[in-house]
């Protein structure tokens, strides 16, 4: 992932955390959504482009065309913050042949049907499982809401 700097998941993608802490702490050029139905609703993107730091370009994308990309090298040479709202996302990514950086967790709200691991983590079970299957091909999987909290390994929370 040539160009990448940062993995995170958020469903919340981009908001104030990211836009204010993330993003200028790891001083990214570019972050990058990967969400199949936020990607085709244009009002979500424009909310999105809008919570985005000045300066720091965007690109929403469905998952093929984001692999595409990434494939390509179309980010080679710059600094690329991703954020997906779910592991599995992730695990699809590997599975079509993109190598992983260390992954971090910032927020997986509570909804009907998840267990809370961690006060700003809840997962359904293949999100759970999906985690599991990074951990098991040897992705760090971190849990850390802001830069300045602890970057604590998930399994501690299971």
């Amino acid at each position: 992932m040539k160009g990448f700097v940062h993995i995170r998941i958020d469903d919340r993608l981009i908001h104030g955390q990211v836009a204010t802490r993330w993003s200028t702490g790891l001083k990214v050029n570019r972050i990058m959504v990967i969400d199949d139905a936020v990607a085709a609703n244009d009002n979500e993107k424009a909310i999105l482009r809008m919570a985005a730091p000045a300066g720091v370009n965007t690109s929403i994308l469905p998952l093929e065309k984001a692999v595409a990309n990434i494939k390509n090298g179309n980010y080679d040479g710059q600094r690329v913050m991703l954020i997906v709202k779910s592991p599995v996302t992730l695990v699809k990514m590997m599975e079509m042949g993109v190598e992983l950086l260390p992954v971090n967790i910032g927020n997986m709200s509570n909804r009907p049907g998840t267990t809370q691991y961690k006060k700003s983590v809840s997962m359904f079970p293949e999100e759970k499982a999906a985690v599991d299957t990074l951990l098991s091909a040897g992705i760090k999987v971190t849990a850390q809401m802001v830069p300045d909290d602890p970057s604590v390994g998930i399994e501690t929370f299971f």
